[in-house]
C-alpha cells in the first residue's frame, strides 16, 4: 500500500528507480578476485555440503580440500592449481559420515575429522532416540592422495539406551614451536537429553590416540540443535602454544584458553554479545553465523567472525583483540555494501595468513538480488588490521539454493598472498529440450540429478599490489 501512494508522485518515483537501478549495478560489478580460478570437485550434483580446506605450511605445494555426504577428500600438489578427488576416504562401517573438517600437522601428515552414525534420533533434538555414532579421524601421510584404512575412533558410542550425540566437531593443529608443537585438538558439541556441552579431546601422539573428552563450557546449554545450545567450535593455536577455543551460546560467542596443551582450561567467558546466532534465510532450511577464531603470528592479534541480523538484514562482523582474548574491538561490517539495504550475507569463514598477516573472509552474498534469494560467492580482504575491508567477487554467476540442504559452513586458507576458499551451489537447471512433452525423445530423456556440487577457487594476491 506504501509503494502504491508513493509511486504516484513521478518525481519520487524517478528517484527511487534510479538509486535502485544504480545500486544494484553497482552491487553486480565488485571487482573480481586476483588471479583467481574456479574448479568444480564433483562432476555430477549430489548430497555434497559442508566444506573445509587447508594448506601444509611445511610444503605449501600441498593443499587438502574434505566435503560430505558421506566423506570425500581432493587433493592438490602444485598450490591449487589442479585439483583429484582421493578415494576411500569414508568409513565402511557406518552407514552416514560428514561434518568434515581437515588440517595438516607439523609433519606434513593431513588428518580429516568427522561424525558417523546409522541413523539421527528425534529432529534437532539428536540425543533423543541416539543410535550409535562418534568423532573419528584418518590420516594422510602423502598430502592427502591416499587415507589410511582403518579410521581412529576420537569417542565412540554404542547403540544403548540415553546415549549421547556427538556433533560438529572441529580439527586444530599445534604447528607453532612451542613445547606443545604436534598437539591435535578436535572440538564438538555433545548433545544430552538434559543439555549440550562443549567437550575436547587432544592427541599427543600424531592423532594415534585421544583423550577421554573434557567439557570445557562453564555451563551446559540447550539440548537442541537450536538457539541457546552450546555449538559451532572453533580454535586456533598462538605462537606460545596457548590454545583458544570459541563457540556460540546465548547469544553470545564464548571464549576459553588453555596454557597447558589442552590439559586445563580458564574459566569459559561470554566475550561478544550476538543476535540470535540460528535464523531463517529465504529459500533455505535453516542458516547460522556461528563464530570463527584467527590469530596473526607476528601481532598475535587475535580475530574472530560470525554473522547475525543486528542490521535487520544478516550481515558479516569481525572483531579483534591484542591482549590475548580480554578485551575486544567493537564488531566491524566485512561486507561493504550499504547498511540496511535488505541484503543478506551468510556463512562466513576466517583465515589469516600467517606470512603477511591479511584477514581474508569468504561468505555467499545476495547483495545483487533486490528479491534476496540469489547469492555470489565474495571474498573480503584486510591489510590493515581488520579495520576495514574490500570485497571480491569470487563467483560471477548468481544461484539459488532452494529446495536442497545446504549445510552449516563453508571452507577458507591463506598462504604466502594465497586465498583457497571452499563452497557449495546448486547448479542451474538445464534448460528444457524444444520438444512437445510427449515425442519420444522426450520419454526416453534421462531426469536431472538433484542436489548440490562443491567447489574450490583461488585467489592470488602476491602481485596485484591491492591493499585497503
Amino acid at each position: 500500500m506504501f509503494f502504491s501512494r508513493y509511486f504516484r508522485n513521478p518525481a519520487r518515483a524517478a528517484s527511487i528507480i534510479f538509486f535502485t537501478t544504480t545500486l544494484l549495478s553497482w552491487a553486480q560489478n565488485l571487482p573480481k578476485a586476483p588471479r583467481s580460478q574456479v574448479f568444480t570437485l564433483t562432476p555430477a550434483p549430489g548430497y555434497f555440503t559442508e566444506p573445509s580446506i587447508a594448506v601444509n605450511l611445511e610444503n605449501p605445494q600441498q593443499v587438502v580440500g574434505v566435503f560430505q555426504d558421506n566423506v570425500h577428500a581432493a587433493y592438490s600438489g602444485d598450490a591449487g592449481h589442479t585439483w583429484q578427488l582421493a578415494e576411500n576416504v569414508d568409513p565402511k562401517n557406518y552407514r552416514v559420515s560428514g561434518d568434515v573438517s581437515v588440517t595438516f600437522d607439523n609433519q606434513s601428515h593431513a588428518f580429516v575429522c568427522y561424525i558417523a552414525f546409522d541413523k539421527l534420533g528425534t529432529f534437532n533434538y539428536w540425543a533423543h532416540g541416539a543410535t550409535r555414532n562418534g568423532i573419528f579421524v584418518r590420516r594422510s601421510l602423502d598430502g592427502g592422495k591416499t587415507w589410511e584404512t582403518n579410521h581412529i575412533p576420537v569417542a565412540e558410542q554404542t547403540s544403548t539406551p540415553g546415549i549421547p550425540f556427538e556433533d560438529k566437531p572441529y580439527i586444530v593443529a599445534d604447528n607453532t614451536k612451542s613445547k606443545y608443537a604436534g598437539n591435535l585438538y578436535i572440538g564438538w558439541t555433545r548433545w544430552r537429553i538434559a543439555d549440550s556441552q562443549i567437550v575436547l579431546s587432544r592427541s599427543t601422539d600424531d592423532g594415534k590416540t585421544w583423550s577421554q573428552p573434557t567439557e570445557i563450557d562453564a555451563h551446559p546449554g540447550l539440548p537442541r540443535d537450536d538457539n541457546g545450545g552450546a555449538e559451532g567450535f572453533d580454535g586456533v593455536v598462538g605462537p606460545d602454544g596457548r590454545l583458544y577455543a570459541i563457540w556460540s551460546q546465548d547469544d553470545a560467542i564464548m571464549l576459553t584458553t588453555s596454557r597447558d596443551g589442552g590439559t586445563t582450561f580458564s574459566h569459559a567467558r561470554a566475550i561478544i554479545h550476538t543476535a540470535p546466532i540460528m535464523f531463517a534465510i529465504q529459500t533455505l532450511e535453516r542458516a547460522n553465523g556461528f563464530p570463527q577464531i584467527a590469530i596473526d603470528p607476528k601481532s598475535k592479534r587475535l580475530y574472530v567472525t560470525w554473522s547475525d541480523y543486528r542490521n535487520g538484514d544478516l550481515d558479516v562482523f569481525i572483531a579483534f583483540s591484542d591482549n590475548d582474548g580480554k578485551h575486544w574491538s567493537a564488531p566491524v561490517r566485512v561486507n561493504n555494501d550499504p547498511i540496511h539495504n535488505g541484503a543478506e550475507q551468510f556463512f562466513q569463514w576466517l583465515a589469516v595468513d600467517p606470512t603477511d598477516g591479511s584477514i581474508n573472509v569468504i561468505f555467499y552474498d545476495r547483495r545483487g538480488d533486490p528479491q534476496n534469494r540469489k547469492q555470489i560467492v565474495v571474498l573480503a580482504r584486510s591489510t590493515d588490521g581488520g579495520r576495514c575491508f574490500q570485497n571480491y567477487a569470487w563467483t560471477d554467476n548468481p544461484f539459488e539454493a532452494g529446495g536442497v540442504f545446504f549445510g552449516d559452513y563453508s571452507g577458507l586458507a591463506a598462504y604466502g598472498g594465497r586465498v583457497y576458499g571452499m563452497w557449495t551451489e546448486k547448479p542451474a537447471p538445464a534448460p528444457e529440450a524444444d520438444k512437445p512433452e510427449d515425442s519420444e525423445d522426450s520419454k526416453d530423456a534421462k531426469p536431472q540429478p538433484r542436489g548440490t556440487i562443491v567447489k574450490v577457487g583461488t585467489a592470488d594476491f602476491t602481485t596485484t599490489g591491492n591493499s585497503n
